[in-house]
């Protein structure tokens, strides 16, 4: 077996034999385990890159979790994901039993497959761990039917069609996961209403006069945006285009192109000055994107209010 590697304060488990080590069972397949968080070693607490996929589900409370940095003191019944290069601890409460499952995959198991085409769909994978998935219960008896199927096709004999059983089991897994993911969007407090008042809000005070973010960080983005919200791009957009049917960017950029139509209305200002009071490091970017919002450049826009 090869030997884990520690990087910057962390370990990365370089294959699925040594997470099985950690949670002292025999490995089944080479790309594929499902394991009990009740069999885990102590080390599992510890700042991990497992070099995988995970889905993991929480079916005790043990503490917090902290992915990349972030906790999160979660519910019984939270599901969240971890994908390759991600670092997991766990803060334990002294004395507390873990109890739940972890399924992992090895990304080499995906490629050139179906379930790698399609695995643009499963966005959750880019959440930050505030954003997990807490189960209703009916959809609790569903994840663990799927994960009893993944693991009974992993103890059957290993023949040609194993690994595509096992891609149909995780790609049904990761869907249900996905379902209720948009449940889950329709019953979050912060409602795709709400939020796109609060980013106008934001946007507005962005650009309110003496307002130093132009000049500091640029044309407000996707990720500053989100950070407003304490969300992840990923979810945050999810969220938008539930609401207006358009991505982040675009929302943004138009909104960008509102303020630069009032700021162009004033003849005071020249072309050069409203890029770089909106963000624009360079005039051209700034006119690139007017004209392919407006189809016009701006100094005929000007032209056009005269």
């Amino acid at each position: 077996m090869s030997e884990m590697k520690s990087t910057a304060g962390h370990k990365t488990l370089q294959n699925i034999e040594q997470l099985n080590e950690l949670f002292h069972q025999a490995s089944c397949h080479s790309l594929v385990s499902i394991v009990d968080l009740a069999d885990a070693s102590p080390e599992i607490f510890e700042p991990t890159d497992f070099g995988c996929y995970c889905v993991i589900l929480m079916n005790s409370h043990i503490g917090d979790i902290i992915k990349d940095g972030v906790s999160l003191s979660y519910k019984v019944g939270t599901m969240f994901t971890v994908k390759p290069g991600e670092v997991l601890s766990l803060r334990p409460i002294p004395g507390a039993k873990p109890k739940g499952r972890v399924l992992a995959f090895r990304p080499e198991l995906i490629e050139n497959t179906g379930l790698g085409r399609d695995f643009y769909l499963f966005t959750f994978f880019n959440y930050d761990v505030f954003e997990a998935l807490e189960l209703k219960e009916e959809e609790g008896k569903v994840i663990r039917n799927c994960y009893d199927n993944i693991e009974a096709e992993l103890r059957a004999e290993n023949d040609e069609l194993t690994n595509h059983m096992l891609r149909l089991g995780i790609g049904l897994l990761l869907s249900y996961c996905k379902r209720y993911y948009e449940r889950q969007f329709d019953t979050k407090k912060l409602k795709s209403s709400e939020l796109v008042r609060r980013l106008d809000a934001i946007l507005d005070s962005y650009y309110a006069p003496g307002s130093e973010l132009p000049r500091l960080n640029g044309v407000p983005t996707v990720a500053w945006c989100s950070s407003q919200f304490h969300l992840a791009p990923n979810y945050f957009g999810n969220l938008l285009r539930r609401d207006l049917h358009v991505s982040a960017q675009r929302y943004i950029q138009d909104k960008v192109v509102e303020r630069a139509k009032m700021m162009l209305a004033d003849p005071s200002k020249t072309i050069d000055q409203v890029a770089e009071q909106l963000g624009f490091a360079y005039s051209n970017h700034f006119s690139r994107l007017f004209r392919n919002r407006t189809g016009l450049s701006p100094s005929q826009f000007r032209q056009s209010l005269d």
